[in-house]
């Protein structure tokens, strides 16, 4: 049983943002401040990334924890009502996700992700950035 009324719930739900978050925006500005340049949400790019850096084939995507089910995050719990609805978006999230670093591996492009409840740590956000700028191509998910 839900605590809140479905048409609060359906409100709650609504403003829940797919770019643009807290955390998106907490790592553009550390990649800002390292000197990066880059573009935001390309549409023509599978999954429209969030940070693109074209010239040296890199995406990164920031993942929400809970929407993308974050290994081992207290961030990534299932809720307790509607089990079955919720597993089934989750499968297909991650099924998704997969489908599209695969696509743009394809393309020529390889892929980073930062995970929200990483964006926080500056220190650790800096080193993921600068790992995935010298990642080689992978060959898939």
């Amino acid at each position: 049983m839900d605590v809140v009324s479905q048409r609060k719930r359906s409100e709650m739900m609504s403003k829940i943002r797919s770019r643009d978050t807290m955390p998106e925006i907490k790592v553009r500005r550390i990649a800002h401040a390292m000197g990066l340049r880059f573009r935001l949400h390309r549409r023509d790019l599978p999954g429209s990334p969030d940070l693109i850096f074209p010239r040296r084939r890199l995406v990164i995507f920031v993942h929400g924890c809970f929407w993308h089910r974050h290994p081992q995050c207290h961030f990534a719990a299932v809720p307790k009502t509607r089990v079955e609805f919720w597993s089934t978006k989750f499968r297909n999230n991650i099924e998704r996700d997969c489908r599209v670093s695969e696509q743009l591996i394809r393309l020529g492009w390889r892929v980073a992700v930062i995970w929200e409840c990483q964006a926080d740590d500056i220190g650790a956000v800096q080193r993921l950035i600068r790992d995935a700028l010298d990642l080689p191509i992978p060959n898939g998910c």
